[in-house]
């Protein structure tokens, strides 16, 4: 049996689960498979996400269900104004009678996070977090602490109230592998949310899926095939963003685009296209890969001009057009 032959049959024995995942998580939540799809590439690639969305969307529910799935610790964190490094991370507690200072560990401490409404917190609680999301450790007192494995940040953020919220800085959304913008249900399914949860009674979800598990799906993951055409592209796709002047049809958005996308990008691209392909039972990349989760993974990480604002542009339409104008390989 050949490397990839290896690597085919391990695709088709381990994606299996993920397939039972998916059915246990439509359980509870109607539609949205594309927010559930996504969710379980951040798993998959070890990839902290980030979910934007009006209210009632079911980000929530979809983050809280795919912990249920899971055989996993789980801490909803509700960020607030008030809120302090302390009630995430920790902090030291005196204990008289050792006359000596001790760590509490805060909420951080589990697998899967979800950071509900993550832009409402100040700039010190963002701070500690992005210590965790990036080292996957944070610091109390004088002490490093290491978070455990699997460790995944979900946070939620809502786009329409500005009130009381905090821009999150540029340096932690890049830090997010994935930027989902969650839309409405359509007819039929919200009429599938209406039959299913007028009742109001609560749903147990079967657990599926060990750390143990996915930790044996992302190393077949990294061992999926990418070939070096994919890899060209996936660089034509990230420079197109910083120097569109370069590439035929692209300079007219050259005045739209302040900063592209960062080295972050061409990783997590490559990363999430082996996910993608993982999830459709592939051992190999193709460029619809590319195209189906290079979205999620440019649009916050390209920042607009004031030009492009003023002729109502986003980041969404700039990549649209990026992805026309490169040549699939």
């Amino acid at each position: 049996m050949s490397i990839m032959d290896e690597i085919h049959r391990k695709v088709i024995d381990q994606s299996q689960a993920l397939d039972n995942v998916v059915s246990e998580l439509s359980k509870c939540i109607v539609g949205q498979e594309y927010m559930i799809e996504r969710m379980l590439i951040a798993l998959l690639c070890n990839g902290h996400i980030l979910l934007e969305g009006v209210p009632g969307l079911a980000k929530t529910l979809a983050v809280s269900s795919l912990s249920e799935t899971l055989d996993a610790s789980f801490k909803r964190l509700q960020f607030t104004p008030d809120l302090l490094p302390a009630d995430l991370i920790g902090t030291l507690i005196y204990n008289q009678k050792s006359s000596e200072f001790e760590p509490r560990l805060g909420p951080i401490f589990a697998n899967l996070i979800l950071a509900d409404e993550v832009n409402r917190a100040p700039a010190k609680v963002q701070s500690a977090l992005l210590e965790a999301m990036q080292e996957k450790q944070v610091t109390i007192g004088n002490n490093t602490y290491q978070l455990p494995k699997p460790f995944i940040v979900m946070a939620t953020q809502n786009p329409i109230e500005q009130e009381g919220t905090y821009a999150l800085p540029e340096a932690q959304v890049d830090r997010f592998m994935l930027k989902l913008l969650i839309t409405y249900p359509k007819r039929d399914e919200e009429r599938a949310i209406l039959d299913r949860m007028v009742n109001d009674e609560p749903i147990k979800l079967s657990k599926i899926l060990t750390p143990e598990q996915i930790s044996e799906m992302r190393a077949t993951v990294k061992d999926i095939f990418m070939e070096d055409k994919i890899k060209d592209y996936i660089l034509d796709l990230v420079f197109a963003t910083r120097e569109p002047g370069k590439f035929k049809n692209l300079h007219l958005i050259k005045p739209l685009i302040e900063c592209g996308a960062s080295p972050r990008a061409t990783l997590y691209l490559a990363r999430a296209a082996k996910a993608h392909a993982f999830l459709q039972h592939r051992a190999y990349v193709i460029p619809d890969d590319i195209k189906a989760i290079g979205k999620d993974v440019l649009r916050h990480r390209i920042i607009l001009t004031y030009e492009a604002e003023a002729e109502q542009k986003t980041t969404d339409d700039i990549i649209n057009i990026i992805f026309d104008e490169i040549e699939v390989p």
